[in-house]
């Protein structure tokens, strides 16, 4: 059972690294940034903003579920709302300035796991996404938080 603090949400510190492979370059960024931890209906949300140079902030939140599902949900310029599952292949709907195009997400990796005493946790993702029958990219993420 989490602890009362984490109900009321508890500082931490957040990396999060991400690297993908689209028309055969590579990318990779990473994001060291304060955020927070809160434990709500059963499910881990991690928030924070990923600092951009000459931009604004991006918010940006990582849900946990107690199923195993993952959620990363990005308000940018272009909200992205992603779903990892081992289980299955999901869909999300992904807008950008010239419409709407249905993103297929195949989870090929998924790995969740907690510390205790300093609370901490890690979520490791690798997956494809794929538009109209085309693989767009393969990437993964690596988040890391620390209460």
């Amino acid at each position: 059972m989490p602890s009362k603090e984490l109900a009321n949400g508890m500082p931490a510190e957040v990396v999060m690294e991400t690297s993908y492979v689209q028309n055969e370059e590579t990318h990779h960024h990473v994001f060291e940034e304060k955020g927070r931890v809160i434990y709500m209906n059963n499910s881990y949300y991690i928030r924070y903003e990923e600092s951009h140079l000459n931009e604004s902030a991006v918010p940006v939140t990582v849900k946990i579920n107690p199923n195993g599902v993952v959620n990363l949900i990005r308000r940018g310029e272009n909200m992205t709302r992603l779903t990892f599952s081992s289980d299955e292949i999901t869909e999300t709907q992904y807008k950008t300035p010239a419409g709407i195009m249905p993103i297929r997400i195949e989870t090929q990796d998924l790995k969740v796991s907690y510390y205790d005493r300093p609370f901490a946790g890690r979520v490791a993702v690798d997956y494809r996404l794929h538009f109209n029958g085309e693989l767009l990219g393969s990437y993964q993420i690596r988040l890391r938080f620390t209460t």
